[in-house]
């Protein structure tokens, strides 16, 4: 970490990423960014000159971590270093750009999706105007309603030219309409605040992006595309993250041959919808093809060297190396025949599917906007399945969203224990304002919504204990990801924003804590969401090994090295 010149010591920059991998993607991106222009990275919050605050806005509670943690900064900041600039990034400054800077006038610049590349200088102007803002004795955030005063500002929120073409979103009219983006609208906010935020996201990375990686040196997530096409009633990352943009294939795969250069051993494909990668590289693509039957005319007619995540996942197959590929975020609405025959033809690809289906139930999927029948998911399950034997299915729910009915939750607890899915998360509904279903009739009560998400929990808790016991006796391959410390043999609470809650916290493992283990992931297990391996005996850290299992808790593995 070098010194711009010989005479001024280089800015200082901590960062604290909240939410999910794609998410941390961005993080990695910045602080790459900061390194190559001879930024120094410190996790020292209080010895830093700025703080970068990368947000989360999925849900409610999401949004509530990040607003708590941009004020815990501010306060630190304020008791221990007041020329420190707080600088807040991601989806909390995309989704309330107008709003943010007169909410939070204690945050020196605001910065969007679209500028993670060019934080190296909205760092420096930060830092000025914090210098400036002492100066002159700007006013304190009024912290105390914040939370409350962002969902008043969207539910009174009018919706922009931008919002009413969000609103064709899965119509035939949309991916038809051609919207030009004017220059950004004078904002009122205090002249000290920086804001950098496109309206609408367009910004990709690609290889020649510079990046640092946050993950351990065996894994890795590599974003192959960013933005949304779907039109989920419930979601509101298409308005924050824009239109699926997917990268080239070319690219993708000279980030992969880097990233198994370095070590990798895992590479995890992310994106909001993975199965749609490549379809917006065709010539004269309409974006209205998200339903399962559009989608499928749309890829018989593509060219035989189109680029699809078919031809990625072969390519990346066939590169030179002992790695898994990990498909990560897949609709059901665009999984192919082809898709499945892939799968199964790879061998470094990993035997794991991740596809939230939200519910089951048909009055449930039409008002979720799912595009997917009940009958629809039924069969392509058992072609999955069928498809790729072994294959571990993951998948989240929504319980409690409006107009859900007892009828309609036993339908989807029903479908819990006859399909056995490997691994399952559990979402109460999240109220948005500013989705459709913020708006929808039938709003259920907290309570409710909490007992069924108990209850859909309890449910995929026996079948999650039968199928860790269908392990016991096997032999798997595990990458070993290090040694498990006394808080990982004693908790087994594993959350994300976007896979739900996958098991229930304060799950005691007492029988690990008299000896040593290491930990590792099957290929069931994707980092952070999933189970873990535990292993009693010593292997190479960040190595694959064979195991075998001898025991299991209600949701991890007990395993100790193969002869």
């Amino acid at each position: 970490m070098t010194k711009k010149n010989s005479s001024a010591a280089p800015l200082r920059v901590g960062l604290i990423s909240l939410g999910c991998a794609k998410n941390l993607v961005d993080a990695e991106i910045m602080l790459g960014s900061l390194l190559k222009g001879g930024v120094e990275i410190t996790n020292d919050a209080a010895s830093a000159d700025a703080v970068i605050v990368n947000t989360c806005s999925f849900i409610d509670s999401a949004q509530e971590e990040s607003v708590d943690t941009i004020l815990e900064s501010v306060e630190l900041r304020d008791a221990n270093q007041r020329g420190q600039a707080v600088i807040v990034s991601g989806c909390l400054p995309q989704r309330f750009r107008d709003e943010l800077p007169k909410l939070m006038p204690e945050v020196d610049a605001f910065m969007g999706i679209d500028q993670v590349a060019q934080v190296g200088d909205i760092v420096s102007r930060a830092v000025a105007s914090r210098a400036e803002k002492i100066q002159s004795g700007k006013r304190k955030a009024e912290s105390g309603n914040l939370k409350q005063r962002l969902n008043e500002l969207e539910k009174a929120r009018d919706l922009s030219e931008y919002e009413q073409a969000e609103s064709l979103r899965g119509s035939e009219k949309f991916g038809k309409t051609k919207t030009v983006v004017g220059p950004q609208a004078a904002i009122r906010h205090p002249p000290s605040a920086i804001l950098d935020v496109t309206a609408r996201p367009i910004f990709i990375p690609d290889f020649a992006t510079p990046r640092f990686r946050l993950t351990p040196k065996h894994f890795a997530y590599l974003k192959i595309a960013e933005g949304c096409n779907h039109p989920c009633s419930f979601c509101i990352i298409p308005r924050m993250r824009g239109s699926h943009r997917s990268r080239t294939q070319k690219d993708i795969v000279a980030e992969a041959k880097a990233l198994i250069a370095d070590g990798v051993k895992e590479i995890n494909l992310i994106s909001q919808d993975s199965t749609y990668y490549g379809l917006d590289l065709r010539a004269n693509h309409s974006r209205a093809i998200s339903s399962p039957a559009k989608f499928s005319a749309a890829a018989k007619s593509l060219a035989a060297d189109a680029t699809t995540i078919c031809t990625l996942l072969r390519e990346l197959n066939a590169l030179k190396g002992d790695f898994w590929i990990r498909l990560l975020y897949t609709h059901p609405a665009h999984w192919t025949d082809e898709l499945i025959s892939t799968i199964a033809g790879c061998k470094k690809v990993a035997r794991y599917v991740d596809m939230p289906l939200q519910h089951i139930h048909e009055n449930m999927l039409e008002r979720m906007r799912r595009e997917t029948s009940q009958q629809y998911i039924v069969e392509l399950i058992k072609k999955i399945r069928a498809g790729v034997p072994g294959i571990a299915l993951r998948t989240t729910f929504i319980v409690g969203f409006p107009g859900e009915t007892e009828a309609s939750f036993q339908t989807l607890l029903d479908f819990i224990r006859e399909t056995k899915f490997e691994r399952l998360g559990v979402f109460a509904y999240s109220k948005e304002d500013g989705t459709r279903a913020g708006a929808m009739a039938g709003q259920v009560a907290a309570k409710v919504k909490q007992k069924r998400r108990e209850l859909a929990m309890a449910a995929q808790h026996k079948v999650a204990v039968a199928v860790a016991e269908s392990f016991v006796g096997r032999e798997i391959k595990v990458l070993v990801e290090g040694e498990a410390d006394e808080k990982q043999l004693q908790s087994a609470s594993i959350s994300s924003w976007e896979h739900g809650l996958m098991r229930e916290p304060e799950i005691k493992n007492l029988k690990l804590k008299t000896q040593n283990y290491l930990v590792g992931r099957g290929e069931a297990d994707a980092p952070d969401i999933d189970g873990r391996v535990y292993i009693r005996g010593r292997l190479p850290v960040g190595e694959f090994a064979r195991v075998k299992i001898i025991g299991h808790t209600d949701y991890d593995l007990i395993a100790e090295p193969a002869a």
